[in-house]
């Protein structure tokens, strides 16, 4: 068997150029062909990236005997129907989030991976940071003790102005819900994955601020650096959260609030946890990834700084550099894929310890739990 593995990427927005360098990174894989929403567009990107085969229908690249991975990495309202076709044509997955737009989709793909006895998993990256694997390997041997209050926030400001505009404020391409499903999923999945524990109940709280948008008529990067006029713009009723703040009671009765906010000035990409115990707690900033908060009630409290001679034997796992050498977001997916494809090469199924599409499913779930009780103003159950 090659030591290698022929990889093809579906959509090349800003995330799939991320997961084209991530995927080169492991040495585990090489990227051969992409595949791009027209054939000019993809020849484009493929000079661009410098992969060899490119095709302007993704069902092209599926029929490629060379490829054995896809990463879609396509708007969210294509991701069910392009992970199906993949898994039907004998391919591996991994697919950017949501999984699906909707609790059947993620099912049936849940069910189909299986049946296909197909490796399959959801880029929840940020899982892979060091230091999260370190808060979850502390919790795990009862450093933290019993998890009394978990809290904590995933905040933005690329959606801060009413000009700005993107496809995941459109329904119909990113779901019914943006803020919570958007990137309140990683928060969600982050929490459940450090702390091993069940969220059983929400009670959401949703508002969005700029009810009306003004869509760009014209190529905002074409104009970059110019202002566009009054007449340049559309204005368009926008329907879903720039922010939530959701209560949670978790399965062993454990309480937890999240904040959602992709309209907070100077927040650029903060996903960040404070979990709260009866023996210490620990907190952890996106924005500062090498860093690990441990707060005690007795003694001083404590900064971690990511270093392999300091962690865990789990956390030392994904750490490529020395103590005092930064590792970062592009390290996350490197590291992430990185376990998708040994588990490939070395032909392991099953139990695997990477987010798979059951992860993607327990998100859109848990997405659809709370987009419900904003809508009815009640604690739901998660089941």
């Amino acid at each position: 068997m090659s030591n290698t593995l022929k990889v093809g990427v579906i959509g090349t927005g800003f995330i799939g150029p991320a997961h084209i360098e991530a995927s080169r990174r492991t040495f585990l894989a090489e990227v051969v062909s992409l595949a791009d929403i027209n054939e000019e567009v993809a020849r484009e990107k493929a000079n661009q990236y410098a992969v060899k085969k490119y095709y302007g229908d993704y069902r092209d690249l599926l029929q490629d005997e060379e490829v054995e991975v896809v990463h879609i990495c396509t708007p969210n309202y294509l991701h069910y129907q392009m992970s199906k076709d993949a898994l039907l044509a004998g391919k591996h997955v991994v697919c950017e989030k949501p999984l699906a737009m909707n609790r059947q989709e993620a099912e049936e793909l849940v069910e189909l991976a299986d049946k296909k006895g197909l490796v399959n998993a959801v880029h929840f990256n940020i899982r892979y940071y060091p230091l999260v694997r370190e808060a979850h390997e502390m919790v795990k041997e009862g450093e933290v003790g019993k998890v009394l209050a978990i809290h904590g926030s995933y905040l933005q400001d690329w959606l801060f102005y009413e000009t700005d505009y993107n496809w995941r404020l459109e329904p119909e391409l990113s779901g019914e819900s943006r803020a919570i499903a958007d990137v309140g999923s990683h928060w969600l999945d982050l929490v459940e994955y450090v702390t091993q524990k069940k969220i059983a109940e929400v009670f959401a709280d949703f508002a969005t601020f700029h009810k009306t948008r003004k869509k760009p008529l014209k190529p905002v990067e074409t104009y970059a650096g110019k202002i566009l006029q009054p007449e340049d713009y559309q204005d368009i009723p926008i329907s879903t959260e720039d922010y939530a703040s959701v209560l949670l009671h978790f399965e062993d009765g454990a309480h937890g609030v999240l904040t959602v906010n992709q309209v907070a000035a100077g927040r650029k990409n903060r996903c960040s946890f404070e979990i709260d115990g009866s023996r210490s707690a620990i907190f952890w900033d996106s924005e500062r990834p090498n860093e690990l908060w441990i707060g005690r009630r007795d003694r001083a409290n404590e900064l971690l700084l990511k270093d392999p001679s300091l962690v865990s034997e789990e956390a030392r796992k994904i750490i490529s550099f020395p103590g005092g050498h930064n590792e970062g977001f592009p390290d996350t997916s490197k590291q992430l894929f990185r376990e998708i494809y040994q588990c490939i090469l070395e032909g392991k199924r099953g139990d695997f310890s990477f987010p798979t599409f059951t992860d993607g499913l327990r998100e859109v779930v848990l997405c659809e739990a709370i987009l419900r009780s904003a809508k009815e103003g009640k604690w739901i159950r998660v089941n």
